[in-house]
């Protein structure tokens, strides 16, 4: 007997968060980016009416302006983003036991031993949770139901928004065949190419040749993509607490100005060293190593990385580390348009130990003080928003006077 499968689409997710706050803009393009004022910033995320002007995610915001001079650009807020993530992965979670996360916005439910719970009916399920999630969240959701992992998630991108899209075997060859072989999930742009320079354009082309032909393109990648276009594809629909842990956190940005000087990078580093802490207390997870990524106007990237004293998921640990990265790599008159931090070689909490030193007495103590107080501080951003509460070090000169 087939699986089935759901893949489950937010639309639009972080514009959609942002216009709940924002009713009378719904009808408007509108855009969230990560900084509104600077024309250098990045579109996070777009709606339906901004799509219609080809606004793209990723572009820069004088890019997008220029295609849709009246574009509403907002600003971007994390936490409310991942308390809606829950919030609908809750939802899914009332229909099967079997909820994969792809990304912040998209999800994977296996039905197979639950849906005769729910009427016997894969769309009709699908129909179910799309109205739930609409009446509860306000949040419109797309969802494809197939019977692999790999076509629910082509599903779910075949009609947008608020849509169900059903793709059986008896059906996939016409649906899917003739989409360009770029719509098949994990071709990238240099395997598109190789595979056109072989005349392979579409979903059925590559359907249509030999498997052992597509690996000797591409490797192994090329068997898995042949799978993919045949419908074979079979892999298990993972559910959270199964999960590898994450193997990294990191968090980057560019600044709307360049930072020049030790206490204006002192700044934007500690800044991102709280983002990074504040999601490593979350996963339950605590880093060994720090690496810092830093950006010149000219787009030139300099890395350096070392090893913590003790495993931390404390902000002050970690901003020390990555400004003493800072310092040893970089002259403080240069201007910096971007940095990264990023908290890597990562161990469960639980597992965490560190090893005592006599000639530090008090390190652990003063350490694990630290932690209790920044799970404060996480608990009161949980209940008042993320920037109801910030560290001192994170405040520009500006915000200090």
């Amino acid at each position: 007997m087939d699986r089935v499968i759901l893949h489950c689409d937010l639309n639009s997710f972080y514009a959609s968060v942002e216009l709940l706050d924002h009713p009378e803009l719904w009808d408007q393009p509108v855009a969230v980016c990560g900084d509104p004022e600077s024309r250098h910033g990045v579109i996070l995320a777009k709606n339906e009416a901004a799509k219609a002007f080809r606004v793209k995610t990723a572009e820069t915001v004088w890019q997008a302006q220029r295609k849709c001079p009246g574009l509403v650009l907002l600003p971007a807020h994390h936490e409310k983003y991942r308390h809606y993530s829950k919030l609908v992965n809750a939802i899914y979670d009332r229909f099967t036991d079997l909820v994969e996360p792809f990304s912040i916005d998209e999800s994977w439910l296996d039905m197979t031993g639950s849906l005769h719970l729910f009427g016997g009916d894969g769309k009709a399920v699908a129909d179910a949770i799309r109205h739930r999630v609409r009446t509860e969240t306000g949040l419109t959701v797309s969802v494809g139901v197939s019977f692999n992992k790999v076509f629910a998630k082509m599903g779910s991108d075949y009609k947008k928004p608020d849509a169900t899209t059903l793709i059986t075997r008896e059906n996939f060859q016409q649906l899917l065949w003739p989409l360009p072989v770029t719509e098949l999930l994990f071709v990238g742009r240099s395997a598109a190419r190789t595979l056109a320079g072989h005349g392979i354009r579409t979903i059925g082309d590559l359907a249509m040749l030999d498997r052992e032909t597509s690996i000797q393109l591409l490797g192994k990648q090329g068997g898995a993509l042949h799978d993919y276009a045949t419908g074979r594809e079979h892999a298990p629909v993972i559910p959270r607490r199964d999960l590898p842990p994450p193997k990294s956190v990191g968090s980057g940005v560019t600044f709307p100005h360049d930072l020049v000087g030790w206490e204006e990078l002192r700044s934007g580093a500690a800044m991102l060293a709280d983002h990074v802490a504040s999601r490593l207390r979350e996963a339950g997870m605590k880093c060994t190593t720090v690496q810092v990524t830093i950006r010149d106007p000219s787009f030139r990237d300099i890395c350096r990385q070392k090893r913590l004293d003790a495993p931390t998921y404390v902000s002050r640990d970690i901003l020390d580390a990555s400004f003493s990265l800072i310092r040893g790599a970089w002259n403080p008159v240069a201007p910096v348009r971007a940095l990264t931090v990023t908290a890597q070689a990562l161990l469960p909490e639980g597992e965490a130990a560190e090893q005592l030193d006599l000639f530090a007495a008090g390190a652990a103590q003063k350490r694990d003080k630290r932690e209790h107080l920044e799970r404060a501080v996480d608990q009161m951003r949980k209940k008042y928003g993320y920037d109801a509460i910030s560290p001192a070090s994170t405040l520009t000169p500006e915000q200090k006077d």
